[in-house]
């Protein structure tokens, strides 16, 4: 769910912008305890603190600027790069240099250049390692009150005043300041702390919080060098690989990452094998050395040169490890338990060659693991995190020399900037930083089920709405149709609160919100306005966090403050203050998931594992939440944090007539965690226990929607008017209980929800098989039920001769979802269901199209059947989908037009298989022609010469010509005329039919024949 967009930022270090550099001149002057190759001797020591502040005039930079490492901090507002000689630190936002420390030419020249670069998660300290084999360690020191490049405003000048600066404190904010700059330029200062050398040669080294992770070569071992002694005064510790015996012989770790949410250890062998590591403290063995602490599995086996494991990346959020491969592949696994259960999920690959893109440079997920970027040698590419292709570099034109086009290239290394807003990327071949924009669905950080239906996507500055499910748009099915509207967040809440890290939009599509590091603001699309704390403190007193949701005009936002987390009602009339908190509700544990349900209940979730049911109840001229049922899930849901979505399925009756407060105890619960949609379905037992039956009914789910919870039932106010022009008339009773989800490679859909909670255990695996696949070659955001269309957004890359530069974009698309549906229930036999819903569409004026469609795909799928079918079964043949489709289709009074669309736009070896369930072609002819149908007669009659060239005959023809010359159908018979000459270029067959229409025939063509 992630699109580039627009035009990239670029950022290079210009040797000449700095005319003073820091110099280290300590970094030769310190002591070196050496390993001298022996594992337990590991060296480090403290080198002369002063800090590198001495200025040297002029001093120029090494011989080699190329920048060869970028890596950043956990919380990603500092950045590091380096050359073969120079470190840089860098800020975030805004985007700029901090400090340089140049390496002097003795260093170079006792250590060797600088090869890889290490951050410490929380940035304080800076690893540079060297071709020697060194660990040259700098500190960062930096003042919260001090700042640099302040703005100032000259009491003459005149300066643009923000649309929102009369209204609200500006505080720290200047009036050129962009998305995140509120926080001003860090002073920092860079020391050097010590070197370190490792003689037994660095194959991989890791920063963690509390140590240096090295893995050598010779010999083969693990080094852990602590930033700062332990208690007992030991600051190293290596374990040798040959010790442990769950890892390959002969071979050494030449890649290893650690993810701390999952606390795993991930390493790569020099054979191309994979292993998950999980470190324990070190026990003492009764009568021997003390005991590993690395225990480990192997998941992924080299079984050739082309699958050795080169790269690997973890996505806790999904429980995945992908591991680059040497054939230019990446293979994603799915960490089910830390036994070792490891199962392969998917292959990711390019659709173009491994000669094309290059060997794989670097991968990394986005921070809400939705989303995969792979980096290779000549370009890049994106993946949803189950495996759907997205945007990649290798759809553009490489050979045009129109554009500037680097960032099209390859990237050795990035990192994810403003929780996925921005993709910082290092193209070294560029010797360039390039920062990629980012747009993607709200639903990654934030699924509510208005999200989903109503298809918003967050920018870096902005949300986009998608209009499809309201109003005229898609009248046609063509996507173009379809309006996507940008609304540009207040650039006074992006200067001090950005990245946007939550946003929703309320059902009827009226009123979006939007929330950032701390505070909130909200726009309406009646008055066009939006509304931000006129206070900065009052705006920074809390951070959303749980999740936001819309009670017809009044926001309900889950908070973290002071005050503990809480529930807390705006409304949209009222300005935003602490003042105007309409009602707050405090809980014990913060909220991980909050959302509405049938328009009226609050459904949280918290991290004690309970749901809690609110109503909300009107008091007067405000509105409170009142508390009317809770749910506990303490032995069903293991891990509440990973919990995604949460909603639940009341019945009709309960719904209707029943009291809210017995909702929790007839309501199936339908959760998302880990990937997997699971169904809790109530089971009620003796002295009035509630239980649950649990069912796993979908896997690799990306997001899903329930149609009752999203405005499927709205129907458009211009359409109440005639009940009859309105497509979603019939509606209720077709799709409004239809269940959606995305599963990476097509979007899948239960048309009715209540099918799947009333199967039985022995009946689930039957019911979950039948959901509908409905495939599409771009990722889907949401269905428009009223439509009948999968709408989403397909990644496209502009290169124009008019400009100099390439530029991104998302392009609307939308796939019809009514053959697939119609097709399953036909496939069961279920005629008056695909009646049904047919019923629900029919006056769509694309409707039509949709069935010729249904058709050609079952007529398709019907020849590959019969062609593939084996020669053990001859005289059998495969079960007809084409026997009961044609008589559905011929209730319809479009039937000899779709018959004829699909003949016409199919291959002719398919039409005996067609033709074989129909009446004779001239019949259709016949009939076709006593409708009026005159257009659809002449094309059976096309059809009739091809086919059945001995049941043609010249008196058919005949009679169309009468009939189109009768009506003034003079088109037809030119077209008719045209045809008949192609097949008796002497002009006979043409005179004959014109007698036997009773046109005369001009002199011309008895006078030459022609």
């Amino acid at each position: 769910m992630y699109w580039p967009l627009g035009i990239p930022n670029y950022y290079s270090v210009d040797k000449t912008a700095f005319q003073l550099h820091k110099q280290d001149q300590h970094d030769l002057d310190h002591e070196l305890l050496s390993a001298k190759g022996n594992p337990q001797g590991a060296s480090t020591t403290n080198g002369d603190s002063t800090p590198i502040n001495k200025k040297t005039s002029q001093h120029a930079q090494s011989h080699n600027p190329k920048l060869l490492d970028l890596k950043t901090s956990r919380g990603g507002q500092i950045f590091a790069t380096i050359t073969h000689s120079t470190l840089h630190i860098w800020q975030t936002k805004p985007t700029l240099l901090l400090a340089t420390a140049v390496r002097s030419k003795q260093s170079l020249q006792a250590y060797g250049d600088n090869v890889a670069l290490l951050v410490r998660p929380d940035a304080l300290i800076i690893v540079v390692q060297t071709q020697a084999g060194f660990l040259i360690t700098y500190s960062l020191a930096s003042d919260p009150n001090a700042q640099v490049y302040q703005f100032q405003l000259k009491a003459s000048g005149a300066s643009r005043r923000q649309s929102a600066e009369g209204i609200r404190k500006t505080g720290n904010a200047g009036p050129d300041y962009g998305p995140g700059d509120g926080t001003g330029i860090r002073d920092i200062s860079v020391r050097f702390r010590m070197v370190i050398r490792i003689d037994a040669g660095i194959c991989k080294a890791i920063a963690l919080d509390d140590e240096l992770m090295v893995a050598t070569a010779k010999p083969p071992a693990i080094q852990c060098i602590r930033w700062s002694p332990d208690k007992t005064g030991s600051s190293h510790n290596t374990e040798l690989l040959k010790r442990m015996t769950w890892f390959g012989e002969k071979a050494s770790v030449v890649d290893m990452v650690y993810d701390r949410p999952m606390g795993l250890h991930v390493w790569l062998s020099s054979d191309g094998k994979a292993y998950t590591v999980q470190r324990s403290k070190p026990r003492k063995a009764s009568d021997g050395p003390a005991e590993s602490t690395f225990k480990g599995y192997c998941f992924h086996q080299s079984e050739s040169k082309n699958t050795r494991a080169t790269l690997v990346a973890v996505n806790a959020r999904f429980s995945l490890i992908a591991l680059a491969c040497v054939d230019a592949r990446i293979r994603v696994y799915n960490v089910k338990d830390y036994l070792g259960n490891i199962p392969q999920l998917h292959t990711l690959e390019l659709p173009v060659s491994p000669a094309s893109s290059g060997q794989l440079t670097f991968i990394s997920h986005s921070p809400d693991g939705q989303c995969l970027f792979a980096g290779f040698e000549k370009g890049w590419a994106m993946w949803s995190v189950y495996g759907k292709l997205g945007a990649h570099s290798f759809m553009s034109d490489r050979s045009s020399p129109f554009a500037e086009q680097s960032w099209l290239d390859g990237f050795s290394g990035g990192f994810w900037a403003g929780l996925g807003s921005e993709l910082i990327l290092l193209n070294d071949a560029a010797n360039q930083l390039c920062t990629i924009h980012m747009a993607r669905g709200a639903a990654t950080s934030c699924l509510a089920m208005p999200n989903i239906y109503r298809s918003l996507l967050q920018t870096s500055t902005g949300l986009m709405l998608h209009h499809g499910q309201s109003g005229s748009g898609i009248s046609s099915g063509n996507a173009e149709e379809s309006s996507w509207q940008t609304y540009q967040i207040p650039s006074t809440y992006l200067t001090n609160q950005w990245p946007i890290k939550c946003s929703v939009v309320s059902a009827c599509g009226k009123y979006i919100a939007a929330a950032g590091r701390r505070g909130l603001v909200h726009y309406s699309k009646a008055s066009g306005r939006w509304k931000t704390f006129e206070d900065p403190y009052a705006e920074s007193e809390f951070s959303v966090r749980g999740g936001m949701c819309w009670y017809q005009h009044i926001l309900v936002a889950a908070v973290d403050s002071d005050a503990g987390s809480q529930i807390r009602l705006y409304s949209r009339e009222k300005n935003l203050s602490i003042s105007n908190v309409m009602y707050a509700e405090t809980l014990k544990s913060p909220i991980i998931h909050m959302t509405l349900s049938d328009q009226s209940s609050l459904l949280v979730y918290t991290h004690e594992n309970i749901l809690f049911h609110y109503v909300f109840e009107a008091a007067g001229s405000s509105v409170r939440l009142v508390q009317v049922g809770q749910i506990g899930f303490q032995s069903i849901i293991r891990a509440p944090a990973r919990v995604r979505s949460i909603s639940w399925i009341v019945p009709d009756e309960q719904r209707e007539r029943g009291d809210p407060s017995q909702d929790v105890a007839t309501a199936a619960v339908l959760f998302l965690i880990d990937g997997k949609l699971v169904l809790l379905q109530p089971s009620p037992e003796e002295h009035r226990e509630l239980k649950y039956d649990m069912r796993v009914i979908a896997h690799n789910v990306e997001y899903y929607l329930l149609a009752r919870e999203g405005s499927t039932l709205t129907p458009d106010p211009i359409s109440l008017l005639d009940a009859e022009q309105s497509p979603t008339s019939h509606l209720g009773n077709s799709l409004s209980d239809s269940l959606w989800y995305f599963d990476g490679h097509s979007m899948r859909v239960w048309p009715d929800v209540h099918d799947l909670i009333s199967s039985t255990s022995s009946e689930l695996n039957q019911a979950t098989a039948t959901s509908v696949s409905i495939p599409t070659d771009f990722y889907p955001l949401t269905p428009i039920i009223s439509k009948g269309v999968l709408a989403g957004l397909e990644p496209d890359i502009i290169q124009r001769r008019d400009v100099d530069f390439a530029f991104a974009r998302a392009l609307p698309r939308t796939h019809l979802f009514i053959p697939p549906l119609l097709q399953h229930y036909l496939s069961r036999f279920d005629s008056p269901a695909a009646l049904h819903l047919s019923d629900s569409y029919r006056k769509l004026p694309y409707f039509p199209h949709a069935l010729e469609v249904l058709l050609h795909n079952v007529l398709d799928e019907e020849v590959d059947a019969m062609h593939g079918y084996s020669d053990d079964y001859e005289g059998q043949q495969p079960e007809s989908q084409l026997a009961s489709l044609l008589p559905f289709l011929s209730s319809f009074p479009e039937y000899l037009d779709i018959v004829l669309g699909c003949a016409r736009k199919t291959e002719i070896r398919s039409w005996q298989t067609l033709f074989r369930h129909l009446p004779p072609v001239s019949e259709m002819f016949e009939e076709a022609l006593g409708d009026g149908k005159l257009k659809t007669a002449g094309g059976f009659l096309l059809v009739l010469h091809t086919f059945d060239e001995e049941a043609f005959n010249a008196g058919m023809m005949a009679r169309l010509l009468s009939r189109a010359k009768e009506e003034g159908e003079w088109e037809l018979c030119k077209e008719l005329a045209r045809f008949l000459v192609g097949v008796d270029e002497t002009g006979g067959l043409l005179r004959e039919v014109m007698r036997g229409a009773g046109m005369e025939v001009g002199g011309a063509w008895g006078a030459d024949g022609g």
